[in-house]
């Protein structure tokens, strides 16, 4: 929105600031931070009064989670309202890539939201069935697969590109969909699986979205492209405005999310910003990058889907407890100790991702 005042200005003085990407994307970090801090304890409040219990336990979970009873959750509505609100000011708001990542962001909010809903009300720990929450991520996730597929320049449509192999592109045809629907919903469930402890999956997110933010500004840039031998998607840069006021917004909200939290996110946080991450990487075309800034989301993810398909096998665990910071959990690691050594991790693996940029 802000955008337009560059229309005020006559070649140049204070007002071109606003032309430049980088001006706006400190803006929306700032805005989004403000936004966190001015309506985080307020909004703890209205959640703490209207839920009473708040968010409910599992039984069979670590005994230590048994203090947190009675934190309310959807904090995510904190993080979602101030992404949306410092997006829609300082992004251009005729860039498709900019609606395609809040159309995303916000339809996996409204499904955490009524997954949340549901467990507040019901006091229990089921809230909206897995498949019928899954089936309407996937309905979301194919949407925004065609969109991105329809923006993307001729030469890239339905192509997977690989990280340092960067002259090397994959024809998905008809599969492209179907993959970019699986990077989406998987990116979402997979934060979804990793926020369990405090603080510990938004850091991580924070980290990610800032690295494929940076990734979006590069390919974005025909210059940076042509520098670093990437493919060029026009248009993408503005997707950084989005990262930094994600940015913004996570650390807003670690204020108050810090150990120990008056306030999770819930699954409205959760499954919104996995969704943004996943749409981020389709838009950018480092989907197979996502993989490797979002380890730490994989390796919580498919710890998950060992134990399940372990256990039915074999009637036995591979791990204490899935996922595997609960396993870190009974071994005896304290709640801060995997918090920080987990976030350690997810940036040494954004390091790595960014990397990919040059190495080839």
């Amino acid at each position: 929105m802000l955008y337009w005042l560059t229309n005020l200005s006559e070649g140049g003085g204070f007002f071109n600031l606003f032309n430049y990407i980088t001006f706006r994307s400190g803006g929306a970090f700032l805005t989004a931070l403000l936004f966190g801090f001015i309506f985080g304890r307020p909004l703890i409040n209205v959640l703490r009064t209207r839920q009473g219990k708040g968010q409910p336990i599992r039984d069979d979970g670590p005994e230590s989670h048994f203090s947190k009873a009675g934190t309310p959750t959807m904090g995510g509505l904190l993080i979602v309202g101030a992404l949306l609100t410092s997006t829609l000011l300082w992004a251009r708001l005729d860039n498709p890539y900019v609606w395609l990542v809040l159309f995303v962001t916000l339809a996996y909010a409204l499904i955490g939201f009524a997954d949340d809903y549901a467990k507040v009300s019901k006091q229990n720990t089921r809230g909206v069935p897995g498949k019928l929450r899954l089936a309407l991520g996937i309905f979301i996730a194919v949407a925004a697969a065609l969109l991105a597929s329809w923006l993307h320049p001729e030469p890239l449509k339905n192509q997977l590109a690989l990280p340092v192999f960067k002259d090397t592109l994959i024809n998905l045809g008809l599969f492209y969909v179907p993959f970019s629907v699986c990077v989406i919903v998987g990116a979402a469930n997979a934060v979804n699986l990793t926020d369990g402890l405090d603080g510990l999956a938004i850091m991580p997110v924070m980290i990610a979205g800032t690295t494929l933010g940076i990734i979006a500004y590069a390919v974005g840039r025909s210059d940076f492209t042509e520098y670093l031998d990437v493919h060029y998607v026009p248009g993408t840069g503005e997707i950084l405005i989005f990262s930094m006021a994600l940015f913004g917004a996570g650390l807003g909200f670690l204020w108050y999310n810090a150990p120990p939290a008056a306030v999770f996110m819930g699954d409205t946080g959760s499954l919104a910003l996995g969704g943004a991450l996943g749409a981020i990487a389709v838009s950018t075309k480092h989907e197979l990058v996502l993989a490797i800034v979002g380890g730490l989301f994989v390796v919580e993810a498919l710890s998950v889907i060992i134990q399940v398909l372990y256990f039915k096998r074999t009637g036995k665990r591979v791990f204490l407890m899935a996922p595997i910071h609960h396993h870190y959990e009974k071994l005896g690691w304290s709640e801060p100790t995997i918090v920080i050594r987990f976030w350690i991790i997810s940036l040494i693996l954004a390091m790595i991702g960014l990397a990919t940029l040059k190495v080839r």
